[in-house]
């Protein structure tokens, strides 16, 4: 079935010759005039670890209104996702809304698809603007995995799900499915490694750069010395966990994590972060309308299972998906940002898409600066744009694995 609705997906955009048209612009496009993002410090010691998720929330939406310039009585819904939030965090997020400055006709919601939340979060409000439902709508994500990861994250299955589902692989720890598909896959460490250096390498010469210093918003937050117990205020501005001096050689006298023989250790995984990001949307006349200013617009969107074993394929499954609905092909974008959720399964992803390795992540990933589950996909977006404007290019795609087997694309266009 699948196969089917990629089929027909392919057949209509060359029909309707969407291909030479993509950079095109008319007044229904859905576009992007504001898309920014907390930094992403280490969970359960960086600078969020005091800080409650919703309270990164209230910073990334102040900062979207601050930055977009935006009434925010024109926002009619927002649809924030997170993954570990008690109560999927819908109560918060909505206060949060309002604290933020939003007024009470906007509609909150929260959303939980795992790591896609933020951008499932995003493409949601895309769609809603396009049907008609608002004119005007922000996509978020939001996760404090410093108070709220850990294993009472994970529910207890039923006697039902239990007897039926052992063979999927569902409540298996997302590492040790990565281990057993790097296994099977044949990623050897050392490739994994090579890699993960890699994205601590791109992420400190980008920071030190100052090249994500336009997506970041910082915060002002309470901090609670471990040592003293002094809190103190302190001003958030940067990423934490990046590191200087990673090599391939350092990552390689690291203990693998699952297995003694095993492949994934710390420091070739995505980091356990705090983090909040948010997108403003609307379609191009209304943005030409108030006044915004558009810095990129949304094309196409796809999400899909894979066989749970082996989670991490998501992208290679979703991203052929998501390009064939925009009518491209791999080589017509200028640039990927797959989420380093385990180098085994990103170098496996890049490797049988066959896409060139300059292309993935320029500034690195998640590997050296973090993953908040629900966050990631929105922070793909500023990350995204701001990358493509920097470097005059044009087209990109934002995709990720999905636990518990499924991936989710994107693909934008940069004005």
């Amino acid at each position: 079935m699948a196969l089917a609705h990629q089929r027909l997906s392919q057949i209509s955009s060359h029909l309707s010759g969407q291909k030479t048209n993509i950079t095109a612009k008319h007044p229904d496009d859905i576009v992007v005039t504001a898309a920014l993002r907390t930094p992403f410090t280490k969970g359960g010691k960086g600078g969020f670890k005091d800080t409650a998720a919703a309270d990164l929330l209230v910073g990334a939406f102040k900062g979207l209104i601050s930055r977009s310039g935006i009434d925010p009585k024109l926002v009619e819904d927002i649809a924030v996702g997170s993954v570990l939030a008690p109560g999927g965090g819908a109560t918060e997020f909505r206060a949060a809304a309002l604290v933020a400055g939003f007024p009470e006709s906007a509609a909150v919601r929260s959303l939980n698809r795992q790591c896609s939340s933020g951008l499932q979060a995003v493409v949601d409000i895309a769609n809603a603007i396009k049907t008609g439902m608002i004119d005007i709508g922000v996509g978020a994500g939001v996760e404090s995995m410093s108070s709220q990861y850990g294993p009472g994250a994970v529910t207890e299955f039923s006697e039902l799900l239990e007897n039926h589902m052992q063979s999927a692989n569902c409540k298996v720890p997302m590492g040790v499915l990565s281990e057993q598909m790097a296994k099977d896959r044949k990623i050897a460490r050392a490739e994994q490694d090579a890699f993960a250096a890699s994205s601590y390498q791109k992420a400190i010469k980008a920071q030190k750069a100052g090249l994500f210093d336009e997506e970041i918003h910082p915060l002002d937050v309470k901090w609670v010395n471990p040592k003293t117990e002094e809190e103190k205020t302190i001003t958030v501005k940067a990423d934490d966990g990046v590191r200087e001096g990673i090599t391939p050689e350092s990552l390689g006298k690291i203990r693998p994590a699952f297995a003694k023989d095993g492949s994934i250790h710390a420091g070739n995984a995505s980091q356990v972060s705090d983090g909040a990001a948010a997108v403003l949307l609307m379609k191009r006349s209304t943005a030409e309308k108030l006044g915004q200013k558009i810095i990129g617009k949304f094309v196409a969107a796809s999400v899909i299972g894979v066989e749970p074993l082996l989670m991490g394929i998501g992208p290679w499954k979703a991203i052929p998906i998501a390009l064939d609905k925009a009518g491209i092909s791999k080589e017509d974008v200028d640039i990927y940002e797959i989420n380093e959720a385990f180098a085994s399964q990103c170098v496996w992803c890049v490797k049988e898409l066959g896409l060139p390795f300059e292309k993935v992540n320029p500034k690195g990933g998640a590997i050296a600066f973090g993953h908040p589950l629900g966050c990631t996909g929105a922070r793909q977006v500023s990350t995204l744009l701001t990358e493509l404007k920097r470097t005059n290019k044009k087209i990109g795609v934002t995709s990720m694995c999905v636990g518990t087997g499924m991936g989710m694309a994107a693909v934008w266009v940069a004005e």
